[in-house]
């Protein structure tokens, strides 16, 4: 399989290590389009900001429940066999790495006399360096976890596999069975993303492969 974007019997993009690099999260390309908000905060109506903040808070009453649905999948998978599966530790970020602390946090100016929140160092440090991190690690992990789950039991061709790059296996569930392996379409039994042995082969083609 060679790296790009190649295009297969069907017409369907062939997901190669080069495709999943580019649609990466983590690429900085100039063409991804930005969210815009902080260019139109300013002009809110007030009323519309005191109501818009709090909003943010309601999902804490649902995390419990995103913890306990990564569980199942990581214990799902770990039933099943698997090993070396992330875990939530690796989703967040170091403590040390943490720009600020409660002493040294900084503070925005007052905009609204009924504002008691933004002088408060306690609240950007919870915001900032608790809650925001560990929803986004939480929900990172989760998505992870449903990506391997999905690159095990489906490993079929779809317009968003190449983002599941930062999940691979070994193999997948029809891999491990030779009478079922063979059913696949060729760039499909021959994905980097779920067939180890075909990642080696892309990055060195003289590498020996086992028989299928």
């Amino acid at each position: 399989m060679t790296e790009g974007l190649d295009k297969m019997d069907n017409g369907k993009p062939c997901i190669c290590p080069l495709a999943a690099e580019s649609e990466s999260p983590s690429s900085h390309r100039s063409d991804v389009e930005r969210v815009v908000i902080g260019g139109r905060i300013r002009r809110m109506p007030i009323p519309r900001q005191i109501v818009g903040v709090p909003m943010i808070y309601l999902p804490l009453l649902f995390l419990p429940f995103v913890r306990l649905s990564a569980a199942l999948a990581y214990w799902h998978l770990r039933v099943l066999g698997a090993e070396n599966i992330k875990t939530l530790k690796d989703f967040l970020p170091d403590k040390a790495s943490h720009r600020y602390d409660l002493k040294s946090q900084i503070l925005v100016k007052k905009t609204l006399k009924v504002d008691i929140w933004s002088g408060s160092r306690f609240f950007w440090i919870f915001n900032c360096t608790v809650y925001c991190p560990y929803a986004v690690g939480l929900f990172a992990w989760h998505a992870y976890l449903v990506k391997v789950v999905e690159n095990f039991w489906c490993p079929f061709h779809h317009s968003r596999k190449a983002t599941y790059a930062d999940a691979t296996i070994d193999k997948s569930f029809w891999h491990a069975y030779p009478e079922d392996v063979v059913k696949l379409h060729p760039d499909d039994r021959d994905n980097p993303i779920w067939n180890a042995e075909a990642a080696a082969t892309a990055e060195d083609p003289e590498a020996p492969r086992s028989e299928r």
